[in-house]
């Protein structure tokens, strides 16, 4: 993915029924969409996969070949700044009408998110402009949290690993925090008060029905 496209389509993810909409063909796993560019003078190909790969072909009609100047920044001139312009409009739209907003982009933050949406009728709250990869969730009766999701580093869990990971903070009894505290599947609460709290690592290493289960035990401990 080129730079203007990275920065576009980065923590978005696609929705095929809003792609299928806007006019892209279903080709396999992939959708593919064709659009003219700057009065019909290039044809953009753009090519999905789900949830959030984006390739774009960009060619010139004149003489049938791709175009690439407008992906490098320091390639100046008023024709390049056009086809530029047209091209990140052409991809900011896409993402608009055929994308949603998706920081946490794995399997169990959205069983998270939408258990939560669903039994709860709580939504993520970011409430730190400087952090924009830290979520928490809050009781709308009480307002105290009762879970968090972030993407840290593995080495800030303690494991020998910069991997970025997406993890969960829920809200423990003392009997679970003697019992699951192990720093390799079940971690101190990370930014939270470590006697209340515990991590994990939403990677799969914890079972859906364990992580459901933690859920509705921290929901209910901040009553």
């Amino acid at each position: 993915m080129d730079n203007i496209a990275e920065l576009i389509f980065k923590n978005q993810r696609a929705q095929a029924e809003k792609l299928l909409k806007a006019g892209f063909q279903k080709r396999g796993q992939q959708f593919v969409q064709q659009q003219p560019l700057l009065a019909a003078a290039f044809t953009l190909t753009v090519t999905v996969t789900l949830p959030n790969t984006v390739i774009t072909e960009l060619i010139d009609n004149e003489t049938q070949q791709p175009y690439t100047l407008h992906l490098t920044a320091s390639n100046t001139g008023n024709f390049v700044a056009q086809v530029r312009q047209a091209y990140t409009e052409a991809l900011q739209a896409i993402a608009s009408h055929c994308f949603e907003t998706d920081v946490f982009q794995t399997d169990q933050a959205h069983l998270l998110i939408q258990t939560i949406r669903k039994n709860y009728g709580d939504e993520l709250e970011f409430l730190w402009k400087k952090f924009p990869d830290n979520a928490i969730w809050r009781r709308s009766d009480t307002k105290k949290w009762y879970a968090l999701l972030m993407k840290i580093s593995k080495r800030k869990l303690g494991l020998d690993s910069d991997e970025i990971v997406t993890i969960t903070d829920f809200r423990l009894t003392d009997k679970q925090r003697e019992q699951l505290i192990d720093n390799q599947t079940y971690f101190p609460g990370y930014h939270m008060n470590k006697q209340h709290w515990f991590t994990i690592i939403l990677d799969g290493s914890v079972a859906d029905q364990d992580l459901l289960q933690y859920l509705q035990t921290s929901y209910e401990l901040a009553h």
